[in-house]
């Protein structure tokens, strides 16, 4: 699959275009905030929460009416810029999460919806998991959605995962909470930081 740079270098138009496609399913009345009900379901009120990838605003737009303090970050400043006016009570930053680019934490929680671990290329997904940890507080957890058949097998995902600090607290195969099982075409994944003991590796 594409890393999201490669698309833009292919299509340029591809931002606009995308951010068009959700106002539009918005528009016709359609459910676009499905994740960010279950990770609204899962914060205490007023919870401060990394929208990873957050693209157009959607999920964590949501989440910031619903009272919390969302801070998102995307590498398409385009996208950003529909974020900073549609959702002004959120803060939008700009930055690559395989660069380690990502807001100050402590975040309780961190959503990463909409496939964006698809996109990101082989090299930069295990920087990126390890930029979310290091942003997760003690007790937080991560949040990450993402499709197969998209370059990035559900197994390397864990592999990865587990590499950066975090272990499994709840896998799933939907935002609506269906049971993960091996058929699964797709992974929702509730990550918790690995507490390590005084003297300990790991």
């Amino acid at each position: 699959m594409p890393t999201w740079h490669e698309i833009l270098a292919s299509h340029p138009d591809h931002s606009e275009n995308y951010a068009a496609r959700w106002r539009t399913l918005a528009a016709e009345g359609r459910d676009i905030v499905g994740e960010a009900r279950t990770i609204d379901a899962m914060a205490e009120r007023g919870s401060r929460i990394l929208d990873a990838g957050c693209g157009t605003g959607r999920v964590g737009g949501y989440l910031a009416k619903q009272g919390h303090t969302v801070v998102g970050v995307d590498l398409d400043p385009v996208l950003i810029d529909y974020a900073r006016r549609d959702y002004p009570d959120a803060e939008w930053q700009v930055g690559d999460l395989t660069a380690g680019e990502v807001p100050d934490g402590p975040f309780d929680l961190i959503v990463c919806a909409g496939n964006v671990m698809g996109f990101l290329p082989p090299e930069g997904r295990r920087p990126a998991l390890e930029a979310l940890r290091q942003a997760l507080a003690p007790e937080g957890r991560a949040v990450i959605g993402f499709g197969a058949g998209r370059g990035y097998e559900f197994s390397d995902f864990f592999d990865d995962a587990h590499a950066a600090g975090f272990v499994d607290s709840l896998t799933l195969e939907s935002w609506d909470l269906k049971p993960w099982r091996p058929i699964s075409s797709f992974l929702v994944a509730v990550l918790s930081p690995r507490m390590l003991l005084p003297g300990f590796g790991g």
